[in-house]
């Protein structure tokens, strides 16, 4: 009840410290629901109940969400500050279609990676594996969900969050009215 808060309220720290901003520290850590999901509904799956592996387990896994969440703001930044100091609402779009397109392999290969890793230990038997499988399921679970909602959620809200953000140019006034 005490860590996995605490936990969360350092990488919200730490996220604001990297980005200097609240709403880019808050875009990631809205995703951590998201991503919980999965390990919520492997933990019901396979029947197993709230312990303090599985919150060691849900506490790597919020771990590997923001990282993932963090790398793709980073490259949608990047693509974004190519595109010079004050884009426009289409190169706004492009940027962040650009920059989420060059993280599908890597977060896909990420994804697999871990996957194939954790499943032995899912599944094994043998002394401690009672344990181990209850750190892995919630990572499991995760990584099923995570990597999708990092690709689909964290691009569009920032997009939403940049478009708000710059100024409304002649085309778009227009189209307002």
């Amino acid at each position: 009840m005490i860590v996995v808060p605490a936990t969360l309220l350092i990488i919200f720290v730490l996220l604001y410290v990297t980005f200097g901003r609240l709403d880019e520290a808050a875009l990631i850590m809205g995703t951590l629901p998201f991503a919980l999901t999965g390990g919520i509904w492997i933990l019901y799956l396979l029947g197993y109940h709230q312990s303090i592996a599985t919150g060691v387990g849900f506490i790597a896994l919020a771990g590997v969400s923001a990282e993932f969440g963090v790398v793709m703001l980073i490259y949608l930044k990047h693509a974004l500050a190519d595109r010079g100091p004050d884009p426009s609402p289409d190169q706004v779009a492009e940027a962040v279609r650009e920059g989420a397109l060059l993280r599908v392999r890597p977060k896909a290969m990420t994804v697999a990676v871990i996957l194939a890793g954790l499943f032995p230990i899912l599944v094994g038997h043998g002394a401690g594996s009672e344990v181990m499988s209850r750190i892995a399921a919630p990572m499991i679970g995760g990584m099923l969900t995570a990597p999708l909602l990092s690709m689909l959620v964290i691009p569009a809200a920032y997009l939403l969050l940049r478009r708000r953000r710059s100024p409304p140019t002649a085309s778009t006034q227009g189209d307002s009215l």
